[in-house]
This record gives C-alpha cells, sequence and structure tokens, in this order.
C-alpha cells in the first residue's frame, strides 16, 4: 500500500527515540515524518513551524469571517486605526 508523505525529511520511531532533538533538528525548521514500518505515523513539527500555521489559520478563519460580512448585504463602513 503506498501512502503520501507531507514531508520533505522522514525518520524512523527508533531514530525518534533515539534522538528526539537531531531528528527535529534533521527537518531544519520543517515537519519530519515519523514512520513505523516504513507508513507514515505521525509528523513532528517544530514549534515555529507550529506557531506559523496556527497564525495562517486564523488569518484564514479572520478572512472568512470578513467576507462572509461583506456578503451579507449591509453597508461598508470605512474607520481609520486613529478611530478605534
Amino acid at each position: 500500500m503506498s501512502h503520501v508523505i507531507l514531508a520533505e525529511t522522514t525518520a524512523s520511531v527508533s531514530e525518534l527515540k533515539r534522538n528526539p532533538m537531531g531528528t527535529v533538528a534533521a527537518g531544519e525548521g520543517f515537519p519530519v515524518a515519523i514512520l513505523n514500518r516504513n507508513e507514515p505515523a505521525f509528523y513532528c513539527v517544530p514549534a515555529g513551524a507550529w506557531e506559523a500555521l496556527m497564525d495562517r489559520l486564523e488569518d484564514l478563519e479572520l478572512n472568512a469571517l470578513a467576507d462572509a460580512r461583506l456578503n451579507d448585504g449591509q453597508a461598508i463602513v470605512k474607520v481609520s486605526l486613529d478611530e478605534l
């Protein structure tokens, strides 16, 4: 059975147990796919990459909310940052 691996770097569970920080460092700031019997078991995501992912997700959610409010038929109210 084939599996899609969504990371450029992979490591085995054994490698992760042997050297957790080295495994994370091998990804050079990007996620590392952790394999169990040559199948992806989970992704090890460094803190910086996780924070960037959460920021991006929040931006997408806020943009969807803003788009929904724009499409509800109400008039747009323009304000400056000083008025807030």
